[in-house]
């Protein structure tokens, strides 16, 4: 009869089965060993940055030697490093857009920070400068990028200044903050000579807690700050 099945075909259709059953575990196990491999292992907790080599240097230096010499009475009224603001000027924006994207570039390498754009707050006709068009851009650093910044600019940066023989005693506002400039960002090592499309300068200005000028002086000089004697 046709319903009746060839005992031959029978035979033939187990050992098919039979492989691909054998044959489906395989495809899984290895799709188990791709995934595996994939996942990213597993971390133990990461460690907290270690604090700042100057701000160790605050606490157990300076910080004594201040409350000797103005005779505080707590260490709470020892003046200390507010903020450092780095700005920089970029006045060929008005004629090539890219020069700002290279100056943001070169301000975070030096920073460690994304830096903010500036904008015109006035338009200027004489200088092609409209209110609300990027001008340059700055940052803002606090707390352990700040003094780290600090070490860098005093131990490294301003030793590489031509013919540097120290800074002005006499920048300060009147109440305890200090501001200064440097010509070229390439006395910087984060900054490479050959991939600088320009020489830029920069404005430093150092907040302090000072309450007069003499004690902001005393802190920067605590920190081997180069001031001209």
């Amino acid at each position: 009869m046709a319903k009746d099945k060839d005992p031959k075909a029978q035979k033939d259709a187990k050992p098919r089965q039979e492989a691909q059953q054998q044959k489906a575990p395989k495809k899984e196990s290895s799709k188990k060993d791709k995934a595996v491999a994939a996942a990213p292992l597993a971390q133990g907790p990461e460690l907290p940055a270690p604090p700042a080599r100057l701000a160790i240097f605050y606490r157990e230096k300076v910080v004594p030697d201040l409350m000797q010499k103005f005779g505080y009475k707590t260490t709470m009224q020892v003046p200390r490093i507010r903020k450092i603001t780095v700005n920089m000027g970029v006045g060929e924006t008005t004629t090539d857009k890219k020069v700002l994207d290279n100056a943001v570039a070169d301000m975070t390498k030096i920073a460690g920070q994304k830096p903010v754009v500036t904008l015109a707050r006035r338009s200027v006709a004489n200088f092609k400068v409209r209110a609300g068009y990027p001008v340059g851009c700055m940052v803002t650093l606090r707390g352990a990028r700040m003094y780290e910044f600090l070490d860098r600019l005093v131990n490294v940066a301003m030793p590489r200044i031509r013919d540097f023989r120290g800074v002005s005693n006499r920048s300060f506002d009147g109440r305890g903050n200090y501001s200064l400039g440097f010509k070229e960002q390439i006395i910087f090592p984060e900054i490479e000579y050959d991939k600088i499309d320009t020489l830029r300068g920069m404005n430093i200005a150092i907040t302090t807690t000072a309450k007069t000028d003499d004690e902001a002086r005393s802190l920067l000089a605590a920190f081997r700050f180069p001031f001209k004697h």
